[in-house]
C-alpha cells in the first residue's frame, strides 16, 4: 500500500499512550493536561435553536465572533470580528498554520522545550524545528536574535503565558524584546494562549501580537481549559494578510467547527456568569497548585529543581541527576502512577533528558501524596540502577 511520503514522519502522540494506559482507576495520573472534572460547568441545552443542526459558516458562528474579537480587544489585541475564524480546539490553528507555511525542510522557530502537539503537527509536514532555550521570564534573547539572523524562520511558534510544559511566564520586558525583534527581521509570530485565563496571582500581560507593528501574526485560544474540552470550540485571530488562506484551509479540512459547541460557549464568554466560574476555577487550582507544592516539597526536594507555576496547569521539574524519564515509564505505571516525561517536547529527545511535566489539576487531592510518594520512588530506585 502505498501511502504519502508525509505519513513515514507520522509519530503517535505519547500522551495519547500513557492517557490509554492510565485508565485503570486505580492509577494515580499527573500526565494529561486534564481540567478538573468538579469544576466542569453544567451547561443548558433546553434554549438551543434547532437551526443550529444545519451547516454553518465557514468562519464561525457571526454573534461569537463578534465576542471573541470584544475579548481580544480589552486584552490588547487590535482586531476586528471579521479576523476571527471559529475552530475545532486551538489544536486545528496549529494543523491549518502548518498546512499555511511548512514544505518539507522548512525552517521554523520553537521555544525548547515547547508543546508536545505542536511538535507533532509541525514535523509531521515535514519543518525544520529550530529552538531557542527558555530562561525563567522568556526565551534567551540573545539566542533568538541569532537565530532568526542566521536562519529567518517562516515562523515562531511561542506560548508566553504559563507555558507548556515549563510553565514559563513572560515578563513584559521579554514580550516588548520579542515583538521588536520579530519587527526586525519580519517573521510572522503563531502566539498560543490556553492558559492565560488560569491565573493565581491575578496577572494579565498584553498579547505579543498585540505589541507587533509590521510582522503578520496568528493569535490562538479556546475554551477548553475554562468550559469543557469536549466542546472542541478554539478561536484565532490573524492579521488581515494572513486570514483569508487560513479561511480556505478551514474550508478544506472539515467545512466548519461544530455550531452546537458554538453555541454553548456563546453563552458564556464575556457574560457575568464566566467571570464568576473563572474567579472559581482560578481559586479551585490555586489551592490544588499549593497542596501540590507542598507534597513535592516533601518527596521531590532532594530529588529535583523546580518553580513554582503562577498559573496553567502543569509543574515542570528537572532531576538533580538527569536521567532519560521515558524509560522510568513502564516501572511508574506498575506502580499505578502516571506522569509525562519532559524529552517528547524538545524536538531532540534525546539531547534533552531528565525533565517531567507533572499535572496539578486534576488528581484527587486525596491520592496525590501517595502518587508522587510512589513517583519519587520510581526516580530514585532508577538513579541508584544507573549509579550502580
Amino acid at each position: 500500500m502505498a501511502f504519502s511520503e508525509r505519513v513515514s514522519r507520522l509519530k503517535s502522540s505519547l500522551i495519547r499512550e500513557i492517557l490509554a494506559a492510565a485508565q485503570r482507576p486505580e492509577v494515580m495520573s499527573f500526565a494529561g493536561g486534564l481540567p478538573a472534572e468538579a469544576m466542569l460547568p453544567k451547561v443548558e441545552w433546553a434554549e438551543m435553536p434547532l437551526s443550529l443542526g444545519q451547516y454553518g459558516m465557514s468562519e464561525g458562528e457571526p454573534a461569537l465572533r463578534e465576542a471573541l474579537a470584544a475579548e481580544a480587544r480589552a486584552l490588547g489585541l487590535a482586531c476586528e470580528a471579521s479576523q476571527v475564524l471559529v475552530v475545532s480546539g486551538s489544536q486545528q490553528t496549529l494543523d491549518l498554520a502548518a498546512k499555511l507555511y511548512i514544505d518539507r525542510g522548512t525552517e521554523i522557530l520553537l521555544e525548547a522545550p515547547t508543546y508536545l502537539a505542536a511538535l507533532q503537527i509541525f514535523q509531521l509536514f515535514g519543518a525544520d524545528c529550530l529552538t531557542v532555550p527558555l530562561e525563567a521570564d522568556g526565551p534567551d534573547l540573545t539566542q533568538l536574535r541569532q537565530r532568526l539572523k542566521l536562519h529567518r524562520p517562516a515562523f515562531i511558534y511561542l506560548i508566553p503565558t504559563f507555558q507548556n510544559p515549563s510553565a514559563v511566564r513572560y515578563s513584559e520586558a521579554k514580550r516588548e524584546a520579542v515583538a521588536a525583534l520579530l519587527d526586525e527581521f519580519g517573521v510572522t509570530l503563531i502566539e498560543d494562549e490556553p492558559y492565560r485565563e488560569l491565573t493565581f496571582d491575578g496577572g494579565s500581560a498584553k498579547p505579543i501580537a498585540g505589541r507587533l507593528k509590521k510582522s503578520s501574526w496568528i493569535y490562538t485560544g479556546t475554551v477548553s481549559k475554562t468550559l469543557l474540552p469536549g466542546l472542541r470550540v478554539g478561536y484565532l485571530i490573524a492579521s488581515p494578510d494572513l486570514f483569508p488562506h487560513l479561511l480556505k484551509l478551514k474550508q478544506s479540512a472539515d467545512l466548519h467547527t461544530n455550531r452546537i459547541g458554538q453555541w454553548q460557549a456563546l453563552q458564556w464568554i464575556g457574560s457575568e456568569k464566566y467571570q464568576q466560574h473563572l474567579c472559581e476555577l482560578r481559586d479551585f487550582y490555586r489551592q490544588r497548585r499549593d497542596g501540590f507544592q507542598a507534597a513535592l516539597e516533601t518527596h521531590f526536594a532532594d530529588l529535583a529543581d523546580w518553580n513554582v507555576p503562577q498559573g496553567g496547569l502543569f509543574f515542570w521539574l528537572t532531576l538533580k541527576q538527569p536521567l532519560d524519564t521515558r524509560t522510568l515509564l513502564n516501572t511508574a505505571l506498575a506502580n499505578d502512577v502516571a506522569f509525562m516525561p519532559g524529552e517528547p517536547f524538545f524536538p531532540e529527545p534525546d539531547n534533552n533528558p531528565g525533565h517531567l511535566r507533572l499535572n496539578f489539576s486534576h488528581i484527587d487531592p486525596a491520592r496525590l501524596d501517595e502518587g508522587l510518594k510512589r513517583l519519587a520512588a520510581v526516580v530514585r530506585q532508577a538513579q541508584a540502577a544507573e549509579a550502580a
